[in-house]
């Protein structure tokens, strides 16, 4: 995966310290890190989701005017940097949806063994097993990835820096979404990512991908599974949706960003 790096300096990018867009963006961003720390559930990952469009329809603001528009035609340092910002976070998303395709599958694949099983749970568990620590090994590799080329240098001038705040919201939130996936039991503890693992555990109790996980390891009976199963079907579809939005806001930014290079 691409390297996530943020807050790169540039002394020629102009400020717009007066325009009320950059606090907006600004607020926004702290109001949805305020819900991060606050829950990591499944609504309220989906909530963050609808935080961001807020975000982004600040940021596409942003890029109409005239003045970022010129910023960027004369710093391309900085609008390489966006840009390349703009892909990652699209590779970011992709790996969200490839991970909730996969678990969506899995899923189905589980109820429809479950209805037409006879005899025990066994095999039907050993496969979802297998196929959910295949999407979980997936999502350690990315985190690790996006954790260990993150950067927090400050960057002094202010719409440049509140952009690349917007790109990190996004990764944070994708993140979480990312953790809460992988979020089992009852074992986090032997993953690599265990702190991102209590920190989900610590925010919420409610986690439909490790109750279904937990049922599996406990219990022979499929209709106690099915139960977990069906709460799980519709919190799948929830964030395939934020994701599937989230991705079409950030491909009209990206597309705002080319479109400054043809001005």
């Amino acid at each position: 995966m691409a390297a996530v790096s943020f807050h790169a300096r540039s002394n020629s990018f102009p400020a717009a310290r007066s325009h009320p867009l950059v606090s907006e963006i600004d607020e926004q961003v702290c109001r949805l890190r305020q819900s991060q720390a606050a829950s990591t559930s499944s609504s309220s990952i989906g909530h963050n989701f609808i935080s961001l469009q807020l975000v982004y329809d600040c940021v596409d603001q942003l890029f109409q005017l005239s003045t970022t528009q010129q910023a960027l035609i004369n710093d391309q340092k900085c609008f390489n940097e966006l840009l390349d910002g703009s892909l990652r976070l699209l590779d970011l998303c992709n790996v969200a949806k490839d991970a909730l395709s996969q678990m969506k599958e899995s899923v189905a694949e589980l109820q429809s063994a479950i209805r037409r099983r006879q005899g025990g749970l066994e095999g039907e568990t050993r496969r979802y097993l297998k196929s959910r620590k295949a999407v979980v090994k997936a999502i350690q590799k990315v985190l690790k990835d996006v954790d260990s080329k993150k950067s927090t240098s400050p960057n002094n001038v202010e719409t440049f820096s509140m952009l690349k705040e917007a790109e990190s919201a996004v990764v944070e939130v994708l993140e979480c979404l990312l953790t809460f996936i992988s979020q089992s039991s009852p074992k986090p503890s032997s993953w690599s990512f265990v702190s991102k693992m209590k920190r989900v555990a610590a925010a919420s109790d409610e986690n439909e991908f490790a109750d279904v996980d937990a049922a599996l390891k406990t219990t022979k009976s499929g209709e106690e599974v099915q139960v977990h199963l069906k709460n799980l079907q519709p919190c799948i579809q929830d964030l395939e949706e934020g994701v599937e939005c989230l991705f079409r806001r950030l491909i009209k930014t990206r597309a705002s960003i080319l479109n400054i290079h043809n001005l």
